[in-house]
């Protein structure tokens, strides 16, 4: 890496998303930092929207990393001064760090989708495919001014779902899936299935993360959702090709007004619940 600018006294900022070739880009990132750094940049900052090993950030089974926890430290140590996110995993991951750290919420972006989007909104569900989302589920139905429900499900295996309960009454009503992320679809398109059976007109999922791994799109295909709805913190226009149900929410206005608050030391928190004009 050369950066081609003199970056002497600037306050830097490096847009790297954990998707793709996760590694490399990650290693790309810390390798910018360290080069701005000691091309005396004041400050750096990288810009994550969807942080790299984020799930990793508990020991689930004896002799397991914390991945997040080492992609934390790694940051610090090649440089960054203040990092920006979105959504993630686990807010604790917050503390992995010891400097500061941005986590800014789609949120309300999606209420903002759903009102223009969902004719019959008023008249909705919002369902969490695991009781981990209750809390951001729960959130935005009482922006909403809806009911919400839950999904309880069970894993014998990481990756496998054996079984889901669903707690609440979605019969007649256009269901909402929430989630932070989803990755091989497994859990969501059972969820749907679940939904339907129990009586929901319509199913749309509306996830932070879209990561599509493995059997993803085809599960999608399959699966009874009137639309699949992302955020484009991992870019989605090969995925769209291959599956209509999918559209994407923009989220770049929100990471620019970041950005551009955090420059001129003005206060972040007004993203949690607005979308910037």
């Amino acid at each position: 890496v050369e950066i081609g600018e003199s970056v002497r006294g600037e306050d830097v900022y490096i847009i790297q998303s954990g998707c793709g070739e996760i590694n490399d880009n990650l290693m790309e990132l810390l390798i910018m930092i360290n080069a701005c750094k000691i091309a005396s940049a004041s400050r750096v900052t990288a810009v994550i929207p969807c942080f790299p090993y984020a799930r990793q950030d508990k020991k689930d089974k004896s002799r397991a990393p914390i991945s997040a926890k080492l992609v934390a430290n790694m940051l610090s140590v090649a440089g960054a001064d203040h990092i920006i996110t979105m959504d993630l995993h686990a807010s604790q991951i917050q503390g992995f760090f010891d400097i500061p750290v941005d986590n800014l919420y789609a949120e309300p972006a999606v209420l903002q989708w759903i009102k223009e989007n969902i004719l019959e909104w008023r008249n909705c569900i919002i369902v969490s495919p695991d009781a981990g989302g209750a809390k951001r589920v729960t959130s935005i139905a009482d922006r909403l001014n809806v009911e919400f429900a839950l999904i309880h499900k069970e894993r014998k295996k990481a990756n496998e779902v054996d079984r889901m309960v669903l707690v609440g009454d979605v019969k007649d009503r256009v269901a909402i899936l929430v989630d932070d992320m989803a990755d091989t679809c497994g859990t969501i398109c059972h969820a749907a299935d679940k939904l339907v059976s129990a009586g929901a007109t319509k199913v749309y999922a509306i996830l932070t993360h879209g990561i599509f791994s493995g059997p993803a799109i085809s599960r999608i295909n399959n699966a009874s959702f009137e639309a699949v709805v992302v955020t484009n913190t991992i870019p989605q226009e090969e995925k769209m090709k291959h599956c209509p149900k999918i559209q994407f929410i923009d989220i770049s206005m929100i990471l620019a007004e970041a950005i551009r608050r955090t420059h001129n030391g003005e206060s972040v928190s007004y993203l949690f619940s607005h979308v910037p004009l």
